[in-house]
């Protein structure tokens, strides 16, 4: 049996935060993440960052991966554990895992103090017709292919939303020189930053906002995409179809927060739209509404990796405060939240502070 005083589930942007800043602070950090390597979603991210400095704004998402890697394997308060899933949480504040080793696995347990879950997020699906021919991808599935193992997916693609996801790989992929024949989206208006659709627009690719994938074409694998204009209600409207050639379709619809842990445990849940679906009330320190279990990044609502990286350090923080290790923690805390607000400010993240808004009403009418 394990017994860290802090125990970071996910070691993606938010979780090496909440490991780093706790063992700052002088507690010792268990770190345990499913893959080979600590990074989480920033190990294919090639773009630079904005944000401030303090978020390493300028530096791309796999620079800051390997910043923060080195910096999580070095620190003598943390522990990595990786190649490691963590299968449950249990009433008596047990969690098993499985670790794999040369192929062979090992079963683990372990009954830390505090538990900060980052555990992330996974990517939403979309119906259609023929959305299970070979060439339909989630947009993450393609970015790991062109920028962790070098595949270009296809020689043509069809984007589906233009979020900041969909525009960025949209540019990635003209830079691995896929044509993109259009990006999607079903909303009347581009959701991404300005500055990603100013770029691939320069590029000739058109962006066709209140739009929608009507159905995808091809025997053995995709050629082609229907799409159509979409109401006010979502619906297509019949005689507004578009056709594509194309052997890639990317789905770049949004992110659910993977919060099974918080379940398990107990934590009050709530289904808020704008940070993605089920996430865990939490307080201003990042604590859920079972003590000692903490959360951050996208599994507490899906926003931005500069965000998740500040509240991470703030679930870090406060864990270890909560300890007796963090003697500075208000004026720590206190400019973290100060950073994240500056995150949030502003039209981007209008959708953020509108869902925050929404979690604490569903929680204050639950008791």
């Amino acid at each position: 049996m394990l017994n860290p005083q802090v125990m970071v589930v996910g070691a993606g942007p938010a979780g090496m935060s909440a490991a780093l800043a706790a063992a700052d602070c002088g507690v010792k950090v268990l770190l345990v993440d499913f893959f080979s390597e600590p990074g989480g979603q920033l190990v294919k991210q090639t773009h630079k960052f904005f944000g401030s400095r303090g978020e390493h704004a300028g530096v791309r998402g796999i620079e800051i991966a390997r910043l923060l890697g080195e910096k999580v394997r070095t620190h003598l308060g943390v522990e990595l554990l990786l190649d490691t899933q963590v299968l449950g949480y249990y009433p008596d504040g047990v969690l098993t895992m499985e670790r794999t080793v040369d192929g062979e696995s090992e079963y683990l347990k372990a009954r830390p103090r505090r538990l900060v879950v980052c555990a992330g997020a996974s990517e939403k699906p979309l119906a259609f017709p023929g959305n299970d021919l070979p060439g339909v991808y989630g947009a993450g599935a393609v970015q790991t292919l062109m920028n962790v193992h070098g595949v270009m997916p296809g020689r043509r693609a069809v984007m589906v939303g233009a979020g900041n996801i969909g525009l960025i790989i949209s540019y990635q992929l003209r830079q691995a020189r896929v044509e993109v024949a259009a990006v999607v989206e079903a909303a009347p208006v581009i959701g991404g930053y300005a500055v990603h659709a100013s770029k691939i627009r320069r590029l000739g690719v058109p962006i066709l906002t209140s739009h929608s994938v009507k159905e995808a074409h091809g025997e053995r694998e995709l050629e082609g995409v229907t799409v159509w204009r979409v109401d006010e209600r979502w619906q297509g409207i019949p005689g507004s179809e578009r056709h594509f050639e194309a052997d890639v379709l990317c789905l770049a619809v949004g992110l659910s927060p993977l919060a099974e842990l918080l379940w398990q445990a107990g934590c009050r849940m709530a289904y808020v739209p704008e940070l993605g679906g089920h996430v865990p009330w939490h307080d201003e320190h990042q604590q859920t509404s079972v003590p000692g279990i903490f959360v951050a990044g996208d599994a507490a609502g899906v926003e931005e990796a500069s965000s998740a990286m500040v509240t991470g350090r703030m679930a870090g923080l406060a864990a270890a405060a909560s300890l007796g290790s963090c003697p500075h923690y208000r004026e720590l805390a206190g400019e973290a939240r100060a950073q994240l607000e500056a995150l949030r400010a502003g039209p981007p993240g209008e959708k953020i502070r509108k869902g925050l808004a929404r979690l604490e009403e569903v929680a204050r009418r639950a008791g």
